[in-house]
Order: structure tokens, then sequence, then C-alpha cells
């Protein structure tokens, strides 16, 4: 089947354009720009909405294995469809981790039931204990595209040290979670004034920064392939920036929470806005807004942590960390947008074709020959969230009942529809 899609605003963060246009699909690929409709195509009416690069959301968690309750990957597909995502990259944090060739080769079995594509990181370590490393090469064969132990923190510098080189001669990546562990051990809510008054656990923003610092210094090392997967204070900006005019093989993520968030929301102890790091203070979130625009940071995820009701019904503290963020990633990103602090290929750089170019993936493109993954949205229509219309199986959203704006029309992979 050919599709062409007509009268779209195409938002192509290649080029850095949102111009009008057209695109052609055939045979699950782009055939063709800004050109007339093929004969016999099914034309489809765009209406001067936006068409751009399916999202490649990077740090999803499944359920699958132990917690299928939570999430299954055909609900987080599901979700990622109605989200515009069309690529999951899914975190090796299950129960058991996924940290053999077996168990990375049952989840992408089980992967086969997401509407969108899906590939996996692996653990670091085994069992993510930070005490012995995996068998990279194994898992790279396996269809491993990184490594990580997620927000747990590998402590043992040597063992650091010695994944970051053995990967160098893999040509693997490494995911880091920049946090000095003991400092964070515990902490619910960043460190100051806000805090104090409300008594919760807090930790230093300087935290981040020593746990960065470390990892960039290993990397300056052994001249490894590293990413920081959420760097959510404007002190860590700095450290990032001198590793890259050291030419050191670097990039860094945020999650749109810490984007659009920031710790008074705390307030009222929701525990939807308990997340790990925890929210950071105004001037923080206004520094990494200004660092996705400058490309200091490179990728923008959901970071998307299915919880259930038990598992947030506690007190603040002891609530488990983090929300669901499939289906809400654009229409929050969205509000960077509308605000003024983004435009829409720079959301676009650092959802789709940054995280796509840093994992190796063909993806978050609208190149001719590429692959047909696309998002068609309306980026001003406005609408209240409702946790429970939400199609992940967990409901933890922090913008349950926020006024948003950008609604996902369609969304196909490979040209096929799979949403709208």
């Amino acid at each position: 089947m050919i599709l062409h899609f007509e009268n779209a605003r195409l938002i192509d963060p290649e080029a850095g354009t949102d111009a009008p246009g057209s695109l052609t699909i055939a045979d699950g690929f782009i055939a063709a720009r800004d050109e007339a409709a093929p004969e016999g195509a099914e034309v489809i009416d765009c209406r001067g909405r936006c068409l751009a690069p399916g999202i490649v959301d990077w740090g999803v968690k499944i359920g699958e294995p132990g917690e299928r309750h939570k999430e299954s990957y055909a609900s987080a597909g599901r979700a990622a469809a109605a989200g515009g995502v069309t690529t999951m990259i899914v975190r090796p944090d299950t129960q058991p981790p996924i940290d053999t060739p077996e168990s990375l080769s049952f989840v992408a079995r089980r992967a086969a039931d997401a509407p969108v594509r899906v590939r996996h990181m692996a653990s670091l370590t085994k069992a993510r204990e930070g005490r012995e490393m995996v068998e990279m090469a194994f898992l790279m064969d396996a269809g491993a595209v990184a490594f990580t132990d997620g927000v747990r923190v590998i402590r043992d510098t040597k063992l650091m040290n010695r994944c970051l080189g053995y990967a160098r001669g893999l040509g693997a990546l490494i995911v880091g979670h920049p946090q000095e562990p003991t400092l964070s051990q515990g902490a619910a809510a960043t460190k100051g004034k806000f805090a104090s008054l409300y008594g919760i656990p807090d930790v230093s923003p300087l935290a981040e920064l020593m746990g960065l610092e470390r990892d960039l210094a290993l990397v300056a090392m052994t001249n490894g392939r590293y990413h920081a997967d959420q760097i959510t204070t404007a002190a860590a900006l700095p450290a990032l920036g001198r590793a890259r005019k050291a030419g050191l093989d670097v990039t860094a993520g945020v999650s749109i929470h810490h984007l659009t968030l920031n710790e008074f929301d705390v307030g009222g102890y929701r525990t939807f806005f308990r997340f790990t790091p925890p929210l950071r203070a105004e001037d923080d979130r206004a520094a990494l807004v200004e660092a996705v625009a400058d490309g200091e940071i490179d990728v923008i995820a959901s970071f998307h942590t299915p919880q259930d009701e038990e598992s947030k019904r506690l007190p603040f503290a002891e609530a488990a960390p983090g929300a669901v963020g499939l289906q809400t990633l654009l229409p929050a990103a969205l509000r960077l947008y509308h605000q003024g602090g983004l435009s829409l290929p720079q959301l676009f750089r650092a959802m789709s074709l940054n995280p796509a170019r840093r994992l190796g993936l063909d993806a978050g493109r609208l190149a001719v020959d590429t692959p047909a993954d696309l998002v068609l949205f309306d980026p001003d229509a406005p609408f209240v969230l409702d946790r429970f219309a939400l199609l992940s199986k967990s409901k933890n959203t922090p913008f349950d009942g926020a006024r948003m704006q950008g609604k996902v029309l369609g969304t196909w992979v490979g040209g096929e529809r799979v949403f709208g």
C-alpha cells in the first residue's frame, strides 16, 4: 500500500525545519517528500497538523517478567502508540533482571505483543548487584543496545572502570545514573527550605555532580562510550560541557518530569510526584530547558515507570518512585513549546533523532528511504488528562487532572497505522 500525507506541517529535527509539505510512503519507508500523490495512493489530508518522526522513548520500564500486573508489553505498546512513541527502549530492571542472553531472548519474544518497535538494554552487572560484570559480548549478540543497572549506582569504582574499558573494546554504550549513592540513598526531595519545611528526607543537588564527575573521570581513563541517563541539576551542566570539549564520547538525557515540574509540585505530599532523582528547584528546571535548546542535553525521555496503587498509597518518602509517561510524554513536552522554551524541531531532535542516533537505530528522521515511523498530532488541541483513560495498566501520573495541549491523531510504524 502507498500512503500519501498531504497538507502536513512537517517537523524535521534533522534539518531543523517546521514547514508545510507532504510525504509519500511505500513498502514501509518514506519514498518521497513534497511530491504529488502517486496514482492509486491512499491520501491522508493532515489539514495543517504536525507530522513528525515517531518518538524513540529511551528508558521504558515493562513489568515482564515478574511484575506483569503493573505493565505488560501489550499494554505498554498500546500506550506508546497512543502517545506517538514508535520505538520503546526498555530498561533491564525487571524481576529477575535482564542480565543473560536467555533472559533477553525471553523478553524479546514477549515484545512481539507490542504494536510498536521494541529494543532492550541489558544489565551492566549480574542481577544488578554491582559485583560482577555481565557477559556483554553475548548480550550484544542477543540484541542489547546498551548496558545499565538503572538507578542502582555501581559503588565499586574499579568495577565501573573495568566495565567502561571492556565495553570500549566492543563498541558498547554504558548508561550511568549520576548520583553519589550514599548521599542520595533514601532521599525523596531536593535539599532546601521546601524539603525542610515539609520534613521530607532530602539530598543535596551536588550528589548528582559528584556521581557525574566520577563517571566522567572513568570515561576519560578508558575512552569508553557513556550516556548519563538523567541530568536534573544546573550544577552538573558545566562538568558535562567540559567532558564534551575534551572530546569524550559522552551524551546526556533528562526526564520530561524534570523539565516540566519542580519541587513545589510535591506540595500536598502527592506521591505521584515522587521521583528518583527527586524534583528540583525551578532554577534547575529552567536551566535544563535551556540546556536542551542549546544541545547540551541530548535526549528527553519519559522514564516510564509503572507502579500499582499499593506502591503509591504510602507516606511520601516510603512510596515507590516514578510515573507512567508513554502517553503523556508528547503533551507534556508541548508545554515547553507553548511556553516558548523549545521549538518543535528542537523537541523532536531530543525525543526522536538524538536517541536513535546514539543507539545506532534507523529512526527519528523524515529523510527519503528511512522507515516510515511517524506521528500526526495537533499541538494546540486542549484536553484535561484523566489518568484512568490512560492505556497503561498502572495509572500513576503526576498530570492527572492537568490542563494540557497536544493530541496524537495517528501513529504509524513501518507505514502501518497502529493508532488513530
